[in-house]
């Protein structure tokens, strides 16, 4: 209360003492987290002024993509938004199973239980037997912006998103022409990483197309990955109002995890293939705007879990292999009856599961197949969103979807929220907004303690942010204060009938935070940004740290491009039984030199502290390492 208190004096003081007008934003200005006043998609499917949603986006544009310099979008995604934090565990590569790390937590709630949500253009893109986003699938090349929604966001995108998502908004070219992009570098580990992408907009007609190659041997013994990813978006505008578009992205990694370094892994090796595809036909009139769209999303995955020799263990006569589908379809309208309004009804449509099977390949079952499951359920929705300005200093933000699931049932999922546009550039908000999440195929029917007579998760969060832009936009601020209140989670704990252990509706949420992000730009060379989150947990999970901090500078003038940022993490539980944390600080560096028109130079140093520092519990993360590499345009 006493936190709650100072922030709300801190608000009144800031309209009282603000800058005395908004005016237009400097287009040159880099380096800011979250821009009052930008125009974002996630949060109500249409491209909508982010100070009219009664929730926090925080969007992360190309230029700050390509400033991190990474293959993969989540090492950018920790750093720059507050509460979100990926688990990590070597160089490169996040793989799948056991050890496996791209573990995406938001306010401590974690994507691997399948609480947070990852899109693609809107279109969810987790796991259908496993129910959770595949880390290695979320690269760079992709991305056009990312915008994270950090709270509920189950009125418009259902199940999973209970927690918030990551909407990866692809490549798109803005003017006509053909471009075409090289990225290549190579470092510690015998690590490679390439990238070649061409854009093309010619008239009606808009293409996007990459192609990527990364490897690395890893910082231990049998830590090596490899990935091969391409994708490709083709588009057409059959008139001014109606458009096209299609795209599909698939990858393919190869991956070893050596397992904790006091009991290595021998044998755990992973071949997985994840692939996505999407078709769209949109329309924009001057006063309504939709979309419909179909996308299908699957998966291979082969799985060799390995032994551990120091335990006595022998190599394993199986391998776990799974073909798993997520399809839907996505439709929705939005109209503007009168000024200031807009409503938007939406429908969607859901499918997923696949086969998940045990191969036997030596002992005495070889040749044997044992089935672990071959299920799919369904999912369908309806959906109303509502936006209303009141004069020209409040938006009253609201939504109810009703969701109904092919075996649990029917969920109604409420929000609402206000927010208020006040003197001085200053902008207050409050919402409340329900998230739930429906039990996953691999907790209901796979492996023991599965348990088919699971209910679905369900969760409020209770919201209050204010922002504010000064100095004629040069300097932008936000806080968040949040609480999060959840019910039916699900915990493996000992049958009641004492046959062992038993998924169940047992577990309990109540976490609240702060959240407090900047960005100044000091002139027309130099940018500082910052943010930093708070997370008290009644029940601490793995991977939310307690306290996360980061703060970056960025300096451009003529050839030279130079970033660099330091992260603070403290209290991040790598495991709760027995309890263990971890404290770090992380510096990290990048630079560029335009040698000519259609050549760079690039280099990054990682962890240049030299820390020593674990993540996963057992998996040392690597002291510090180099990059450095050329970008080649024409």
């Amino acid at each position: 209360m006493k936190r709650f208190f100072a922030v709300v004096l801190f608000a009144v003081l800031a309209v009282h003492e603000g800058a005395a007008q908004e005016q237009k934003s400097d287009s040159l200005r880099l380096g800011r987290i979250y821009e009052i006043g930008e125009v974002v998609v996630t949060g109500t499917r249409n491209e909508t002024d982010v100070r009219h949603l009664s929730q926090t986006v925080s969007v992360i544009d190309r230029t700050r993509i390509d400033h991190a310099m990474q293959p993969s979008l989540l090492p950018v995604l920790t750093e720059q938004i507050p509460g979100m934090f990926v688990t990590s565990r070597g160089m490169m590569g996040y793989g799948v199973s056991g050890g496996a790390a791209g573990s995406i937590s938001l306010r401590g709630l974690s994507g691997s239980s399948g609480r947070l949500m990852v899109m693609i253009d809107g279109h969810p893109q987790y796991a259908g037997i496993f129910g959770h986003p595949i880390a290695d699938a979320y690269q760079s090349f992709l991305a056009e912006r990312v915008e994270v929604l950090r709270g509920p966001a189950s009125v418009l995108y259902g199940s999973n998103a209970m927690g918030g998502v990551v909407n990866i908004v692809t490549r798109k070219m803005k003017e006509d022409g053909v471009k075409t992009h090289l990225h290549a570098g190579y470092g510690s580990y015998n690590t490679l990483e390439t990238e070649l992408t061409n854009r093309v907009l010619k008239g009606r007609f808009s293409s996007v197309v990459s192609g990527s190659y990364n490897r690395t041997d890893g910082h231990r013994t049998d830590m090596n990955f490899e990935q091969y990813s391409v994708y490709a978006k083709l588009g057409y505008e059959m008139t001014e109002q109606w458009r096209l578009r299609g795209d599909v992205n698939v990858t393919h990694f190869n991956a070893s995890y050596p397992g904790p370094v006091d009991a290595p892994l021998l044998d755990g090796d992973q071949r997985i293939t994840r692939g996505m595809t999407s078709f769209a036909v949109e329309n924009e009139y001057d006063k309504t705007s939709g979309s419909l769209s179909f996308f299908y999303n699957w998966g291979n995955h082969w799985i060799n879990d390995g032994y551990t020799p120091s335990k006595g263990e022998s190599p394993l006569d199986n391998r776990f292999l799974s073909l798993d589908n997520m399809m839907g379809v996505s439709f929705y309208q939005s109209a503007r009856f009168f000024s200031g309004n807009r409503i938007t009804l939406g429908a969607d449509w859901f499918r997923y599961g696949g086969r998940a099977w045990n191969e036997y390949v030596s002992g005495e079952l070889a040749g044997t197949i044992s089935e672990l499951v071959d299920k799919h359920e369904d999912e369908f929705a309806g959906y109303v969103d509502w936006l209303q300005d009141i004069g020209s200093w409040l938006t009253f933000h609201a939504g109810l979807r009703v969701d109904h699931h092919s075996r649990v049932g029917t969920e109604w999922v409420p929000q609402a929220g206000l927010a208020f546009h006040l003197p001085n550039s200053v902008e207050l908000k409050a919402s409340a907004s329900k998230g739930f999440r429906y039990p996953i195929l691999r907790e209901m029917y796979m492996f023991p303690p599965q348990n088919p007579d699971l209910q679905p998760e369900s969760m409020w969060n209770y919201e209050l942010a204010f922002s504010q832009r000064l100095l004629e936009g040069s300097l932008t601020y936000g806080v968040n204060l949040f609480y999060l209140d959840g019910k039916n989670l699900i915990q493996t704990l000992p049958n009641p009938d004492g046959s062992g252990m038993l998924n169940q509706n047992s577990g309990a949420i109540r976490n609240a935070g702060i959240e407090v992000q900047g960005a100044y730009r000091i002139d027309r060379q130099w940018s500082v940004d910052a943010n930093y989150s708070y997370l008290h947990m009644e029940n601490p999970v793995v991977a939310a740290p307690e306290h996360k901090l980061y703060a970056g500078a960025n300096f451009m003038k003529d050839r030279w491009n130079v970033s660099t940022g330091v992260q603070y993490i403290a209290g991040l539980y790598t495991q709760t039984d027995p309890v263990l944390t971890e404290d770090f600080v992380l510096w990290n560096l990048r630079a560029s030199f335009r040698i000519s028109r259609w050549l760079d130079i690039w280099a990054r140093g990682e962890n240049l502290l030299a820390q020593k520092y674990e993540i996963n519990a057992g998996y040392p993360m690597p002291r510090a390492t180099v990059m450095a590499g050329f970008n080649v345009n024409f």
